[in-house]
């Protein structure tokens, strides 16, 4: 039986080479690659400004800080997201306003927002920002939820852990705007299975040099700018607190693999489009399921391939599909079960799971497919005619042609 896990990260001789680099440098920590990291990846991003941190989560709370977020206030997030979207906002005792997303993508649904904006507004709640995540790699409807911000004179941070590269378009003469060109901060993501990796890390930009100040000095406990230097040769021992920061910051070892993953990062993306593009080849013509979308003003990240399967017509329900899938050798997961779901969010806010029923019902039907760079076409072969035989084994027979079904003995065949 072949084995083919959810994810592996493609790991080269040049990530391997620079880590040993770093190990033998004496400098560990936050420093010289750390640096040049950031550089590199502000000029990728085509953004002025990046603070490398420990993770995504600590990009968005970073952010949330900068921005001047306080307690009691809103910030509008999507429910069909990962924990941390919601969980940084809790960080500083303000409230997300969950909303409801698109059965198309799976973004945010920016009436949805709207609406419940207008609601929240009404019972008095200040709303101070949203953060849109783009979801599995699709950029969501940036100039939509743009409108949205400026309406209600809101903040955006973009939640795009799943996103490098992703660019789109506002028109289809307009010209490709990338990731950060209508937020005020953008977070990424490098954990293990993100589209290039550090282990653990991430990185928060923005082209506003006062919020890139403010994360970057609240990133190392809030000590004075550049308080990494002080212990190298043109550095100074002395250093002052100016505001009760946090430990935020990515360490050299982390940066060395970044360094090599960030000028791989377009040749990863071609080879993930390539490998969606043949599972869509493949199962297109699967009427029990519906396949991901790539829109044309849109370059999707393709993070993940997440289809949907027509469980009306099936036998059979999401878990019992990915357990036979887990038998037949392949890995897969779910992306995700909504916020307003689980246990936290039910008891907090009193949310049901029908609350924000385009979410509640994707959940039931998608299950994330493998599809990162080291996959081969065998690979994906394999998944595709696992997954065609899984649905054809529990179709169900349509009811119309049970009912005129006929048997031996039946008047017709005498």
């Amino acid at each position: 039986m072949r084995s083919i896990p959810f994810h592996k990260p493609s790991i080269g001789r040049e990530e391997v080479d620079e880590v040993v680099d770093t190990l033998t440098s004496g400098w560990l920590t936050t420093g010289p690659k750390a640096k040049k990291f950031e550089a590199e990846f502000s000029e990728y991003i085509r953004m002025k400004h990046s603070v490398a941190v420990n993770s995504c989560t600590a990009a968005l709370h970073l952010a949330l800080e900068a921005i001047g977020l306080r307690a009691g206030e809103t910030v509008v997030v999507p429910t069909m997201t990962f924990a941390a979207t919601a969980e940084v906002v809790r960080y500083f005792n303000a409230r997300p306003l969950l909303v409801d997303c698109n059965l198309t993508d799976f973004n945010m649904d920016v009436a949805d927002a709207g609406r419940r904006i207008e609601g929240a507004l009404q019972k008095g709640e200040k709303i101070r920002a949203i953060i849109p995540v783009h979801y599995g790699g699709q950029i969501c409807d940036m100039t939509a939820v743009g409108k949205l911000a400026r309406r209600y004179d809101l903040k955006i941070v973009e939640d795009a852990a799943h996103c490098c590269p992703s660019y789109f378009q506002a028109s289809n003469s307009a010209p490709w705007q990338g990731l950060g060109d209508s937020s005020d901060i953008c977070c990424f993501s490098f954990y293990a299975n993100k589209t290039i990796t550090t282990g653990e890390g991430g990185m928060a930009c923005t082209n506003n040099p006062e919020y890139a100040d403010r994360m970057r000095i609240m990133s190392l406990h809030g000590i004075s700018r550049d308080a990494w230097k002080r212990f190298s040769a043109d550095g100074s021992w002395y250093y002052e607190i100016t505001a009760p920061g946090f430990k935020y910051n990515l360490t050299d070892i982390a940066a060395a693999i970044g360094l090599h993953q960030l000028r791989k990062a377009d040749e990863f993306y071609c080879k993930r489009m390539l490998l969606a593009d043949y599972y869509t080849e493949l199962l297109c013509d699967v009427d029990e399921l519906i396949l991901p979308v790539q829109w044309n003003d849109r370059l999707h990240s393709w993070h993940l391939y997440v289809i949907r399967l027509k469980l009306d017509q099936l036998s059979i329900d999401r878990a019992g599909f990915i357990e036979e899938l887990k038998r037949t050798g392949i890995g897969t997961s779910v992306h995700w079960m909504p916020l307003h779901m689980h246990p936290y969010y039910r008891a907090t806010y009193g949310y049901q799971p029908g609350d924000l029923p385009k979410s509640r019902q994707l959940y039931e039907q998608i299950v994330s497919l493998p599809v990162y760079p080291e996959m081969t076409d065998a690979d994906v072969e394999y998944v595709s005619e696992t997954v065609r035989r899984l649905i054809c084994k529990h179709r169900k027979v349509p009811a119309h042609l049970l009912e005129k079904r006929i048997t031996v003995g039946d008047p017709v065949l005498a």
